[in-house]
């Protein structure tokens, strides 16, 4: 059985209690597997369509034992609004959301991406995200995802799960974890970084997401694509940790500086958020959701692009 030990990923106290379990914001399979049987440890398996990710019928087909199934694209974790894509729910909604899925504000929330590309961790962390803005600290992202835990030889389990009883969920909200876009805005007329998570073809406005009006990314960024992030081992994708200080170094981010990431619809974004946030220590650092669905919807708001090598900025024609 291989055994994946990075750095900043390590196996903490195993214990069968139900409150003194404790976890780092990303966990390995082994440590799952040696504490999954915890009655504070919830496993969120959030597999979607994206990516080759699988669906509910992939959950039902092979699983972690005891895991839980929400889909990331269909169940509301995000939504549609003034139509901007991709923003975060109201609160009360999130609250329902959680709640339904048998979470409440004692559990610990391992979630399991499917671990098949870069993408679905944006899935994940996307979600973990979430709980982090509802004021929920007790969440972690399971390394590798659910292929690695396959890859790795842990059991597996199949059929229809339990049913789940709805519990209380009460938020908390953390608003300085999500930027508006006058606070980006804002930022550019300040020290604040502003880190595009899209890859660099998305950066330097070769093509654009049909959720943003125009190409380009906005005026200041700095590009740090999120796929990087993630290398394949063996068919399973893991977070690089390792190099991870390089392509900070790279795109040149300082970790005491104001920081804001953004993508297209605020999925690639998450990615980008929780390396710097929760691995590499940035502690001021929100993510726009809107991100440039939401900067591009307004004819007033600059873009800036770089093609053959020549960097300019155009304002957002009709």
């Amino acid at each position: 059985m291989k055994r994946i030990l990075l750095g900043l990923i390590g196996v903490l106290g195993l214990t069968s209690h139900v409150y003194a379990l404790e976890m780092t914001p990303l966990i390995n399979a082994q440590w799952l597997n040696d504490n999954r049987d915890n009655d504070a440890l919830v496993v969120l398996d959030v597999r979607s369509s994206i990516d080759n990710g699988g669906d509910e019928a992939s959950f039902l087909e092979a699983r972690i034992p005891g895991s839980r199934y929400t889909s990331y694209t269909d169940d509301g974790w995000r939504e549609t609004r003034d139509s901007v894509a991709g923003l975060m729910p109201e609160v009360s909604a999130l609250e329902t959301l959680i709640g339904d899925l048998g979470i409440n504000n004692d559990s610990a929330v391992v979630i399991v991406p499917a671990g098949t590309g870069p993408t679905d961790f944006g899935s994940a962390a996307r979600i973990y995200w979430t709980f982090k803005v509802l004021g929920h600290d007790k969440v972690a992202i399971l390394d590798g995802g659910f292929a690695g835990w396959q890859q790795q030889g842990f059991d597996v389990a199949n059929g229809k799960p339990s049913v789940i009883a709805p519990v209380d969920f009460e938020a908390d909200l953390r608003e300085a974890l999500v930027a508006t876009t006058e606070q980006v805005e804002d930022a550019r007329n300040s020290q604040a970084q502003l880190v595009d998570a899209r890859p660099a073809d998305y950066f330097i406005g070769e093509i654009k997401s049909p959720a943003a009006r125009v190409a380009g990314t906005i005026p200041g960024a700095r590009s740090l694509p999120h796929q990087t992030h993630l290398s394949d081992r063996d068919g399973a994708y893991y977070l690089d940790v390792d190099g991870l200080q390089a392509r900070i170094n790279a795109a040149d981010l300082d970790s005491r500086e104001r920081t804001i990431a953004f993508c297209n619809t605020g999925h690639w974004a998450a990615t980008d958020w929780f390396v710097l946030s929760e691995v590499a220590g940035f502690e001021n650092i929100a993510m726009y959701d809107g991100s440039m669905a939401a900067w591009t919807i307004s004819d007033s708001r600059p873009v800036q692009f770089a093609l053959d090598g020549i960097k300019q900025v155009r304002e957002l024609l009709n």
